[in-house]
């Protein structure tokens, strides 16, 4: 197997067990109210987007595994600079350790760019 589709599939492991410590780290903080958002019931649709969010780097573990260039390297590249910027937008009011997890995850995603476009 390329060593590239293992190392993007590596590099989003990584980013998904960000994204899980720092929802672990804000149940044990005490900033986490079980169905509700900052004071609000979430509904299931809310539920179901954020499922979409989170199932998406389990997703490109597989594919960065299975698909073929150049597919493989601008999915990575597309998803990377999406979750960036989804990301980005999201710091707005994060607590100190929320924003350095985010930021490592920046880091991550730069990475996974770099990695995906050394392939086209």
């Amino acid at each position: 197997m390329d060593d590239v589709k293992i190392i993007l599939s590596i590099i989003w492991v990584a980013c998904m067990l960000i994204y899980l410590l720092g929802d672990v780290l804000r149940i044990f903080s005490g900033d986490f109210t079980p169905g509700e958002i900052e004071g609000k019931p979430v509904t299931q649709k809310v539920w179901l987007g954020m499922a979409i969010i989170m199932v998406i780097p389990i997703v490109m573990v597989v594919l960065s595994l299975i698909l073929d260039y150049p597919m493989n390297s601008w999915i990575n590249i597309i998803v990377a600079i999406l979750f960036f910027g989804f990301n980005l937008i999201g710091m707005k009011g994060m607590k100190v350790f929320d924003k350095f997890l985010i930021i490592i995850s920046f880091g991550f995603n730069a990475l996974t760019v770099l990695y995906a476009w050394t392939r086209l």
